[in-house]
């Protein structure tokens, strides 16, 4: 293995791409340590200390704990990922986005650019709400805000924009000068940074006897028997073999040869968990606001600790799965193609019967995925609430490191591959040795 590390640094190209890259995660974590002007961080600490199970908890995590501490990349990347959604969306419901997307590299550029806009007006939106909640935040006698209100909104407006179109443009960097994709590794580190917060409660958790070393062997072995079943899911594919026919066009002949359709098990990510969470949090977000009764009630009905809880939350996050699915592949579009360049299925006639193979082997194949999405989501509140473990392990943070390892890993894979070294294993399973 040391040996395969002196050879990712033997190559100039890729060694510059890896220290840019940890250059500019270096810049970001440096950035996430600044706090806005005119927040008490001390008083918000408090107030986020008594919010998990929330939306702020959810938004918290994505922006690497930037917003518990009102940093200038308080609003992290989010914005920019919501704006990929949306737009996402928009492709399947509007002709003109949809013409975009078949447009190319030129369509995609224009969609990348619509991308950066709605970025900017989310973030412009979203530093407003932020700006008014902090305002009328008050943690036990002790204000948030430190400044005169119209000044206070005006530099959050304009901080954490800038903060967040700097953080968007550092994802670019990376992805264009660096190795990975820069948006996901942006999110990863800062679900990392709360690892070592993690290895100390554990370690506290064991001196003070509330965690027995076999406990904690057994906790150790479910641990690793998840991450490589999300390994496993996340590279999982079921191909359909597709052939080209042969196509003679003055001298040259085309065609003629065999590929195949990836179909991912797990095609959604981890948007459906993403999706399910913002609905399951909703209502312990409006009860920690207006206190009544009935709030009360479904909080507690709703609680992580509650049967009612996990039961919805893995329902849900199946049926987002299909839902998103349904949206980002389409296989009336996936026959169309094939049919154009001259392609079928063997054994399945082109067009309909085409689409109508695609769209049932994707149901089965997307069967087995949102069922393990639904497993490792409802996984970390199984193991805190009913298991004791004193951090949070599995969910939406595991599927993101894993994943934005497992492509940064394929990415340095292929540039070694192509420099004629063995890569990382002689017997490896990464699909850019594939």
């Amino acid at each position: 293995m040391i040996k395969k590390f002196q050879d990712i640094f033997s190559i100039p190209e890729l060694k510059k791409r890896i220290l840019f890259t940890i250059g500019i995660l270096v810049v970001y974590r440096i950035g996430g340590h600044i706090t806005a002007p005119g927040v008490n961080p001390l008083a918000l600490k408090a107030f986020f200390s008594n919010q998990q199970g929330t939306i702020f908890a959810l938004y918290d995590m994505f922006a690497g704990g930037n917003l518990s501490r009102a940093t200038i990349f308080a609003l992290g990347i989010m914005p920019y990922i919501s704006a990929s959604i949306i737009i996402q969306l928009l492709q399947a419901v509007i002709p003109f986005f949809e013409k975009l997307a078949k447009e190319g590299e030129e369509g995609r550029k224009k969609i990348t650019q619509y991308t950066r806009y709605g970025t900017v007006a989310l973030a412009l939106v979203q530093s407003i709400g932020i700006s008014l909640f902090l305002q009328n935040l008050n943690v036990g006698g002790a204000s948030v805000v430190t400044m005169s209100p119209f000044a206070f909104r005006l530099l959050t407006m304009i901080t954490m924009t800038a903060g967040t179109i700097f953080v968007m443009w550092l994802g670019e960097q990376i992805s264009e000068r660096g190795i990975g994709n820069g948006i996901s590794l942006i999110i990863m580190i800062g679900i990392i940074a709360r690892y070592p917060a993690d290895f100390l409660n554990t370690w506290r958790a064991i001196n003070l006897g509330q965690m027995t070393p076999f406990r904690l062997i057994i906790f150790a072995a479910i641990m690793i028997s998840v991450v490589a079943g999300v390994i496993l899911i996340t590279q999982g594919q079921r191909r359909i073999p597709v052939q080209y026919a042969k196509r003679i066009v003055g001298r040259k002949v085309y065609g003629g040869r065999s590929q195949y359709i990836p179909l991912r098990v797990n095609t959604a990510g981890v948007i459906p968990i993403i999706f399910a969470q913002s609905i399951l949090m909703f209502p312990s977000t409006i009860a920690a606001f207006f206190k009544s009764d009935f709030l009360s009630g479904v909080q507690s009905l709703l609680s992580p600790s509650s049967w009612l809880y996990v039961t919805l939350y893995g329902i849900i996050i199946i049926f987002f799965t299909y839902f998103y699915t349904a949206i980002i592949l389409n296989p009336v579009d996936l026959a169309d193609n094939m049919q154009k360049y001259g392609g079928f299925i063997p054994g399945i006639r082109p067009g309909k019967r085409t689409s109508d193979y695609i769209d049932r082997v994707l149901t089965r194949v997307t069967l087995p995925g949102a069922v393990f999405l639904a497993f490792i989501a409802v996984l970390p509140d199984i193991l805190i609430y009913k298991g004791g473990l004193p951090f949070r392990f599995g969910g939406t943070g595991l599927l993101i490191v894993v994943g934005v390892m497992l492509d940064t890993l394929q990415q340095i894979e292929t540039h070694l591959l192509m420099r004629h070294y063995d890569g990382f294993m002689k017997k490896g399973k990464l699909r850019g040795r594939r």
